[in-house]
């Protein structure tokens, strides 16, 4: 992927080289859960108790060590920030179109361990979006395993891709369909919440289609093989793959994310079709 001399986002931030060396017995993850449920349930008194609790929480984990970046972190760093940029850069322009109003989010790269206002997160969880605090979060061993232990090809299209899915789902925040999707699967059974969950994914794949669409248009940054490589990389993580990989069979009714073969059409129907109105996954898969 060509990016080297394009514009990088300011709303990245970086903490990978920090490492928790202060109190941590409580665990902040812990705190984390009980703020989302005070904020859930508790009604007036969570203005209130909210507050404390994330004070409380900033004291657990405050104390940090830190090393300094590698060269080759911190050149991925500036990928990053790249890529962020041209995320905001694609959506502030599809939202133009469409006479929207668009907010950029945020995006944190992290080692090990995270706290997020969806509470405390580890490298195991891969990159992912919470609407919570509206950011990104991203470790970036994630990709080194998705090669190794999935089968995925690699390479930085890979990241490109991953990164514009999660920037889809703050694409959903925006445009309230997330918070749609939540209210629905409220009174569904376990069967039809995971339909909606496939449906919520496969459109995020669909709108890294898109993006990919438009910043090839607007920045020529396409190579040989990206594509393939992020092809690769939707076909690694479909719940069939990951399911078969993990425990030896596959369980359609537990998907949450879509097939391998449904998570690379809905990539393809965004790149291809460049219609940011061809999203609709809901209709097309009920």
């Amino acid at each position: 992927m060509k990016w080297i001399g394009r514009r990088q986002s300011d709303n990245v931030e970086d903490r990978r080289g920090m490492s928790s060396g202060g109190k941590t017995a409580i665990g902040g993850g812990i705190i984390g859960i009980i703020i989302l449920l005070v904020n859930a349930f508790g009604g007036e008194n969570a203005q209130m108790i909210t507050p404390i609790l994330e004070q409380f929480n900033q004291q657990q984990t405050t104390q940090t060590e830190t090393r300094p970046l590698t060269d080759a972190e911190k050149t991925e760093g500036e990928f990053v920030k790249t890529l962020m940029a041209d995320n905001e850069d694609v959506w502030t322009q599809i939202f133009e179109e469409n006479d929207l109003t668009f907010e950029a989010p945020k995006l944190i790269l992290f080692s090990g361990q995270v706290e997020t206002a969806c509470g405390g997160a580890s490298s195991a969880s891969g990159p992912f979006y919470c609407p919570g605090d509206r950011t990104i979060y991203m470790d970036m061993s994630f990709f080194e395993e998705l090669r190794t232990k999935f089968g995925a090809k690699g390479g930085d299209f890979a990241v490109a891709y991953v990164m514009a899915h999660e920037f889809g789902h703050h694409i959903q925040t925006l445009l309230g369909t997330s918070g749609k999707v939540h209210q629905l699967q409220q009174n569904k059974s376990e069967k039809e919440s995971n339909k909606l969950s496939v449906s919520l994914e496969l459109q995020a794949d669909f709108y890294a289609g898109l993006w990919t669409h438009y910043n090839e248009n607007k920045n020529a940054m396409l190579e040989e093989g990206d594509i393939e490589e992020a092809l690769s990389a939707a076909n690694a993580v479909g719940d069939d793959a990951i399911q078969k990989k993990m425990q030896g069979q596959v369980v359609p009714d537990s998907f949450t994310h879509g097939t391998s073969e449904e998570r690379m059409y809905w990539f393809k129907r965004g790149f291809v079709s460049g219609d940011f109105k061809k999203g609709d996954t809901f209709s097309e898969l009920n």
